[in-house]
């Protein structure tokens, strides 16, 4: 049966979706059999593979809604790797849902029953999630095993990276149900710079004192990498073997996934 991780965070700009998706290229890499699930009405996911999330016929929205199974909105991506796409049909979503209560009883059981069907046919299953605590996060959180959480070491970082775990406790207290917190991942990080450094040592310090895994690999900022890899249209893993930054992502899903 499949793993399950989700990354999440509440704030745009993190890097989960390059974390996500550079992870699951790696895992494909390595032979598994991998879905992504892009809840994020961005569709990042798609634009990370060089796919235009507006062109989906069919998308994880319909998945939510009770119209489709998963896998008859999965796209192939590459071998061993599909994408299960999300667009700006996920925006309404909300709306759907919670003005339709007698239609969805269950709110944040909407999600959960198609990720445990793509266990029994994928290895992992890795799911992107928008930048907000709500409807969708709350689905997702119910349909996963393990959360990774980015940190971004900027200003007021710490105190985000703090409300978000909260907010999990919160959700896993009220719905019942124990999501496992893999780890935190420090994304886009200078250690160059005092700030991130310090901020750094916030979030581990408050990590460790709450039993949370900050991975030691740390994702670098690399703003040059960054626009070869959009021009490219594919994760950075696929774009340049050798760079820094794909054997900081080498070294983190070694990490993640114990190896």
């Amino acid at each position: 049966m499949g793993k399950v991780f989700a990354v999440l965070m509440n704030k745009g700009g993190v890097g989960k979706t390059s974390l996500l998706t550079n992870l699951a290229a790696l895992l494909a890499n390595r032979g598994e059999r991998v879905l992504i699930v892009d809840t994020d009405g961005q569709g990042n996911a798609s634009l990370a593979f060089g796919q235009v999330p507006n062109q989906h016929a069919y998308t994880v929205a319909d998945v939510f809604l009770g119209k489709l199974k998963l896998d008859a909105v999965t796209v192939n991506l590459a071998d061993g790797l599909d994408l299960a796409p999300a667009n700006d049909d996920m925006n309404m979503l909300e709306f759907q849902v919670l003005t339709k209560l007698k239609t969805y009883p269950k709110p944040f059981q909407l999600l959960a029953p198609a990720i445990r069907e793509a266990r029994e046919r994928y290895d992992y299953v890795l799911i992107d999630t928008p930048p907000a605590m709500g409807l969708v996060a709350g689905n997702v959180l119910a349909a996963t095993d393990h959360l990774l959480i980015p940190f971004v070491p900027e200003v007021f970082g710490v105190q985000g990276f703090i409300r978000v775990i909260e907010a999990i406790r919160e959700f896993e207290e009220q719905q019942g149900k124990a999501t496992q917190i893999e780890g935190a991942v420090g994304m886009m990080v200078d250690q160059r710079t005092s700030l991130h450094r310090e901020m750094m040592e916030q979030a581990r310090d408050y990590c460790e004192r709450n039993r949370i895994q900050f991975f030691d690999t740390l994702i670098p900022r690399s703003i040059r990498f960054a626009s070869a890899t959009a021009y490219a249209r594919k994760p950075a893993v696929w774009v340049d073997k050798n760079n820094r930054l794909v054997d900081a992502y080498r070294k983190l899903l070694d990490e993640v996934i114990g190896e």
